[in-house]
């Protein structure tokens, strides 16, 4: 059984690859061949303390991430999302691969953002917007110059010296939160926010939202007018019971992100639409998955 580092993953994982792979992942899930529950998410102090299980399987991958997820480590050395994976063989139940799971999470969900973003922004997008300054942020920031060729980066935190230190190393232009959204092309929601950071007024028509704070079913970071838009969740199941963007706006679920992905549902470009994206263990399994097939291509 391989045991992989943070740094093992770094060296093989690679965007384009991922972003194709998260794409197949949600695919698989849309259309029923992926085994999986709803995470199980463990509270040990509301707000501060909370561990949550993951496990999935298909037909050529099978595993769980085991996650801590620490808000009250904001600010510190320590990261708010910490993970290990394990990874086994669907075929007879022989263990694989245990690895650090903390730069998987960061990527897949930007692979995700970027897969999604792909087939609902306009092809014209130019100007990005993030509202956030941490891992997922610089994440998406990647992921998405994949998918788009962006003019123009604003960025907004609620912390200005962090806002300014973004916009320093990444080329971006510091804003307030409004001026960042309006007239922007694809937007990217990443905060610990617990109340709305973004409001569907300042969102220009036929904008792209990526929503990837909010983590929990008291949690906002998009208003009810924002949530009015065309939603599209990466499960119906899971943002019923764990986003409190769709939960608290009794918003409606108009497609799941591999339905669109695969073509069974269409939208038309015209159209204002949020990703709500909660992260799926199939995700994380498949780019596990990715991992071990290069590692052992190496090998």
């Amino acid at each position: 059984m391989l045991v992989l580092t943070e740094e093992d993953v770094r060296q093989v994982l690679q965007w384009d690859e991922l972003i194709s792979a998260m794409e197949r992942a949600l695919i698989e899930f849309s259309s029923g061949r992926v085994v999986q529950p709803v995470r199980h998410f463990l509270t040990l102090e509301e707000n501060k303390r909370h561990f949550l299980s993951m496990p999935a399987a298909t037909e050529y991958a099978m595993g769980l991430k085991a996650v801590t997820f620490y808000p009250a480590n904001e600010g510190t050395d320590v990261p708010t999302h910490m993970a290990m994976i394990l990874l086994f063989d669907p075929s007879n139940g022989e263990p694989l691969a245990v690895m650090d799971g903390r730069l998987i999470t960061e990527m897949r969900t930007a692979a995700v953002s970027a897969a999604v973003t792909n087939r609902l922004a306009s092809p014209q997008s130019r100007v990005l917007a993030l509202l956030g300054t941490g891992v997922q942020a610089k994440a998406h920031l990647e992921a998405l110059r994949h998918v788009r060729d962006f003019d123009e980066v604003r960025v907004h935190s609620r912390t200005p010296m962090h806002q300014e230190a973004f916009a320093r190393a990444y080329g971006a232009k510091s804003m307030n939160a409004e001026s960042a959204v309006r007239g922007a092309d694809v937007i990217v929601t990443a905060t610990t926010a617990m109340h709305p950071v973004l409001m569907g007024e300042w969102l220009k028509p036929g904008a792209h939202v990526n929503a990837i704070g909010a983590a929990r079913p008291t949690w906002r970071e998009l208003d009810d007018e924002a949530m009015r838009n065309v939603v599209i969740a990466d499960s119906r199941e899971a943002v019923l019971q764990e986003a409190g963007d769709v939960i608290l706006s009794k918003a409606e679920v108009y497609a799941e992100a591999g339905e669109i992905l695969s073509g069974a549902i269409e939208i038309s470009a015209a159209e204002t639409t949020v990703f709500k994206s909660v992260g799926l263990a199939i995700e994380d399994v498949a780019a596990a998955k990715l991992v071990f097939d290069r590692i052992q291509q190496r090998l």
